[in-house]
């Protein structure tokens, strides 16, 4: 069974994105440029958004175990303000991506934070915020490549770990699913595969064998079964594609109520 990626290739990804998503921004015609996956935003506010999320986790981070997050971080990000003029804005976000890394760094991978996530299947810890930060740098690096009209997949090392990462600290929850239990298989291409088991005691997601030509899938096992690359899966979970621009068996008007559950408890 293949390993989660480890801290150390946590930082660099975060770092690579970082730059990758820099990179788009500098190259496009300017910064009012619409986001058309983030209505109603352009790439200043996809800019301002990123390096404040860097900022807020950064100081969480640092103040360690926590039942919330501290409170001058929570008002230092209601009252953001960033650089107007591109290079000013673009160096803002290399130092609040700096500013992460360097937290992050400090921590190490077990130091205990506080997370949105605490009934979920991740760890609240300085790696889990580490492997959730890279997926958020990640997509919205693609945000900025779907402004900018050239989109690109999403790495597949860095993709593999985010079905994962998605699965079990977005999708997780001791809620009750309020529909006939059921299961959601995720094959992703290169060879992975997780299912998401959800009924009267929550959502959760184990990894599974992947389909081989010689033994085929169990098409009774799960209600729907999501087929697609890495990338595919990971921008489909985010709500970046729709279901149509994968392979889906079984009954797709399954992915539909998994998309509209709100569970009570997070």
């Amino acid at each position: 069974m293949e390993e989660n990626l480890e801290f150390p290739d946590l930082l660099r990804l975060i770092d690579e994105r970082s730059t990758a998503f820099r990179a788009v921004v500098a190259a496009a015609p300017g910064l009012d440029a619409q986001v058309p996956t983030c209505p109603g935003w352009t790439l200043f506010d996809l800019v301002k958004h990123l390096g404040g999320g860097d900022r807020f986790w950064a100081a969480i981070v640092g103040a360690g175990p926590a039942d919330a997050p501290p409170a001058e971080a929570v008002a230092a990000r209601a009252a953001l303000e960033v650089p107007q003029e591109r290079e000013a804005l673009l160096a803002w976000l290399d130092a609040s991506t700096q500013l992460l890394l360097g937290a992050l760094r400090a921590a190490g991978p077990e130091s205990g934070c506080w997370t949105w996530w605490p009934a979920s299947q991740s760890p609240q810890t300085a790696g889990g915020t580490a492997r959730h930060r890279v997926q958020e740098t990640a997509v919205h690096t693609y945000d900025a490549q779907i402004a900018g009209g050239a989109p690109q997949p999403l790495p597949v090392e860095l993709a593999l770990d985010g079905v994962e990462e998605f699965l079990f600290t977005v999708c997780a929850t001791p809620s009750a699913w309020p529909h006939k239990p059921t299961a959601f298989d995720f094959h992703a291409a290169e060879g992975r595969s997780w299912r998401l088991t959800v009924d009267g005691d929550g959502a959760r997601t184990t990894r599974i064998p992947a389909p081989t030509a010689a033994t085929g899938e169990d098409s009774d096992a799960a209600g729907a079964s999501v087929h697609g690359t890495a990338s595919e899966l990971v921008l489909y979970l985010y709500d970046r594609i729709q279901a149509d621009s994968l392979h889906v068996d079984g009954d797709a008007g399954l992915l539909d109520l998994l998309r509209a559950w709100e569970p009570e408890e997070k």
